[in-house]
């Protein structure tokens, strides 16, 4: 993936950290500016991810003769083994010591829902939400890749509007019907296609241009991400073009990252830091911040090192090794060679 991206992916990862820290200590309620535009515009890291996914999907298989079983078996290698994971600690955790993170909740059928991808209540009542509550994004993530994997069946130049028309198909015919979970009729699905076309674009070699007007742009769509709320109406509008925006510019600005080893790495590790960082926000606050009085900054102070340890691990030990193995196991099952190795 190209270094900017990695630089943009991992921006997003943290944006998500500090707003569930507000989540956390404050309940979403802010007495400060950045407190305010972390409590209600931090969400944007997930429209970002998006976008982020659709073109590295779209390019990573661009050119390539793949089938759908490698396609798919690759993106569970690469997801699920850390999902699950994590998965499994909050639902130990919330069965042992329900008190650490009191507005979750655990329930059997809805973990084994969770585990599996599928839409559901989550037992504590606040929506449709897995039992790791920001799983719920890997529901739209795992629905992408099915779609994307049936493109295959067609010739490439048609596979952009095979997976547009089976995403419109999804969210706006058959989420209304009760065999699928209305999860599904949010808009923010289409941001995917954002980054799909995107992908297309910079094939083409169109995503080139003056370095100045590139900022310039960068600059409008973060104005356009903070005058507007996660719960504008317009959400792909005012948050998913913006997104995608930055995005593009990040690829026109790319000889500036180029050979960044900090912002490769802090990229490599993103994935684990959006899915342990609410596990360690909410331990910090039941024992740093309420058993031994720190502050809500004084614990943060002492998670973020935590929780970026914790990622460069998970990605080190599950992400890469873990992951790996289950891709050349999946290729010996196959009884042939890898033809492709997945960029995200």
């Amino acid at each position: 993936m190209l270094v900017s991206l990695q630089a943009l992916r991992a921006l997003a990862a943290w944006l998500v950290v500090f707003h569930h820290f507000m989540q956390v200590f404050f309940d979403f309620h802010a007495d400060s500016l950045g407190g305010h535009l972390l409590s209600t515009r931090g969400q944007v890291g997930v429209d970002i991810f998006f976008v982020l996914s659709g073109f590295v999907i779209y390019l990573s298989t661009a050119g390539r003769s793949l089938r759908r079983s490698t396609f798919l078996w690759h993106r569970i290698a690469r997801i699920v083994p850390a999902y699950w994971l994590y998965t499994a600690v909050t639902a130990l955790i919330l069965y042992l010591a329900s008190d650490v993170m009191p507005v979750y909740g655990i329930a059997a059928r809805e973990l084994l829902l969770s585990l599996f991808f599928i839409p559901s209540e989550n037992p504590a009542g606040f929506g449709h939400y897995p039992i790791l509550p920001v799983g719920w994004t890997l529901n739209f993530e795992m629905l992408f890749y099915l779609l994307f994997a049936l493109s295959f069946g067609v010739a490439e130049r048609w596979r952009i509007g095979v997976v547009s028309l089976l995403v419109i198909l999804v969210s706006l015919v058959l989420a209304r019907e009760s065999f699928v979970s209305s999860f599904y009729r949010n808009p923010i699905i289409f941001e995917f296609l954002l980054g799909v076309s995107l992908a297309a674009l910079y094939r083409r070699g169109a995503l080139r241009g003056s370095k100045p007007l590139a900022l310039t742009a960068a600059l409008a769509a973060l104005v356009c991400l903070v005058a507007f709320p996660a719960d504008h109406p317009w959400r792909l509008l005012t948050w998913g073009v913006p997104s995608a925006v930055l995005v593009g510019t990040c690829v026109i600005l790319e000889p500036w990252f180029a050979g960044s080893r900090l912002c490769k790495a802090l990229g490599d590790w993103s994935y684990s830091v959006y899915l342990v960082h609410v596990i360690v926000l909410w331990l910090g606050d039941y024992w740093l911040h309420q058993q031994w009085g720190l502050s809500p900054y004084q614990t943060l102070a002492v998670c973020l090192p935590v929780i970026l340890l914790l990622a460069w691990g998970s990605y080190e030990w599950i992400e890469r090794r873990l992951s790996r193995t289950l891709r050349q196991l999946g290729e010996r099952l196959a009884g042939r060679r890898p033809q492709w190795v997945a960029g995200q």
